[in-house]
């Protein structure tokens, strides 16, 4: 299937295309999709499934859900240009009628817009029935639309595009010029998406799985749906916090290996040095020179900061442990270059026992908490929020963090 570069995003989701008939009954697709070393994969492709109450027979409901509604009670209309739609150009779409009644959903292709509403009542009933079902739906998105991101892996290589009910031409550009709703139009041959057969009933539940998995890379077609809307970008950023996480501090717990081998083979350079030392105390003229020698490498190890093999990835751990929610971290410096008193020494020299945490809060509040909580390790000294300063760019705040152990 399709090679995905890395990014923050959802591993793997279920697509939902639900068509409401003329006299109220749905029809559903479904399939699933995951992504598998770097490449998406359909993992479970199912037609007609029946009812909203089969979808938990076929589908685990903690799996993040996109929804396609089309057919009955989905109004579409066509504009010229490529401007917003607010209250004031709704009536272009639907006259005399509320935008605030109504989820809009706006897909611009050139320079045609292609606008798609559905009643609140009507699609909050569908999304109601599927979080009964124990289903989260991250995603809404209406009629054929959403089908523009997959098109280009399916072997379709002309300007029309028909696939279960759906006719769409396109310019020479593969701009959509116009969409008609046909009841019995059905793609001439087999589709495939690159080298795998797919159902045409599944085109549009793999179109919208695809894009609720690739969400933080494509600009999505979907309608805006509030509630929908939130869950989905709080379950972007949480896993972007993760990620950027468990990077953080895998890189300082590298770099913390680094040291202690560092300091290790000081520490053993040092003892070789004194052994030799003892060897050749009798050659009175050589002492000296010995003990200036080991005079050197002990002073190269205090520059570095050696203090006698303190695991500070464990200090770390302890402050990380205690992290209040709603605090990131962006950077964490141990015992760091001292540029003041190295200008003075005029040779390198280090902060002694410092660990400076730089992070960012909304809030002071919880800064405060995580320092009231660090107070209570034993080996803390002393800690000292530096500063704290609100980012209007941002739009959150940022502090430096001192403790001392």
């Amino acid at each position: 299937m399709r090679a995905l570069e890395p990014y923050y995003s959802i591993s793997q989701s279920i697509g939902i295309s639900m068509m409401i008939r003329k006299d109220g009954s749905i029809r559903l697709d479904g399939c699933q999709v995951m992504v598998k070393d770097r490449q998406l994969h359909l993992e479970k492709k199912i037609t007609d499934i029946g009812g909203v109450e089969a979808l938990s027979k076929q589908f685990k409901g903690n799996i993040p859900l996109a929804l396609n509604l089309s057919g009955r009670g989905v109004l579409y209309k066509q504009l010229p240009g490529t401007g917003e739609i607010n209250s004031a150009s709704f009536s272009a779409v639907l006259p005399n009628a509320s935008p605030e009644d109504f989820y809009i959903q706006h897909f611009v292709s050139g320079d045609r817009s292609f606008i798609a509403v559905i009643r609140k009542v009507d699609a909050n009933k569908w999304l109601d029935a599927l979080a009964k079902q124990g289903f989260r739906v991250y995603m809404l998105s209406l009629g054929p639309f959403p089908v523009q991101h997959i098109l280009s892996q399916l072997n379709i290589y002309g300007e029309e595009v028909i696939f279960n009910g759906n006719r769409i031409e396109r310019d020479e550009e593969l701009h959509w010029k116009t969409f008609r709703q046909e009841e019995f139009a059905k793609a001439p041959f087999p589709l495939k998406i690159d080298n795998e057969a797919i159902e045409q009933e599944l085109v549009m539940p793999y179109a919208a799985a695809f894009q609720l998995v690739l969400s933080a890379r494509l600009d999505i077609i979907q309608a805006r749906v509030p509630g929908v809307q939130v869950r989905l970008e709080k379950f972007l950023s949480d896993k972007k916090f993760k990620a950027h996480g468990f990077l953080i501090l895998l890189a300082c717990f590298l770099l913390l290996l680094i040291n202690i081998i560092i300091f290790s083979s000081m520490n053993s350079d040092n003892h070789r040095l004194s052994v030799q030392v003892s060897s050749s105390a009798q050659n009175t003229s050589d002492v000296q020179g010995v003990k200036d020698d080991i005079g050197q490498k002990e002073a190269l190890l205090r520059n570095l900061g050696w203090e006698g093999g303190v695991r500070k990835s464990i200090l770390i751990d302890q402050i990380a442990s205690l992290l209040p929610p709603g605090i990131s971290w962006k950077e964490i410096a141990v015992d760091q270059i001292d540029r003041l008193e190295s200008r003075a020494q005029r040779s390198l020299q280090f902060s002694r026992q410092k660990i400076e945490v730089k992070g960012i809060s909304p809030q002071i509040i919880p800064v405060n908490e995580w320092i009231a909580r660090i107070k209570t390790l034993h080996w803390v000294k002393g800690i000292q929020l530096e500063s704290y300063t609100y980012n209007n760019e941002l739009n959150t705040g940022q502090f430096i963090l001192t403790v001392i152990y």
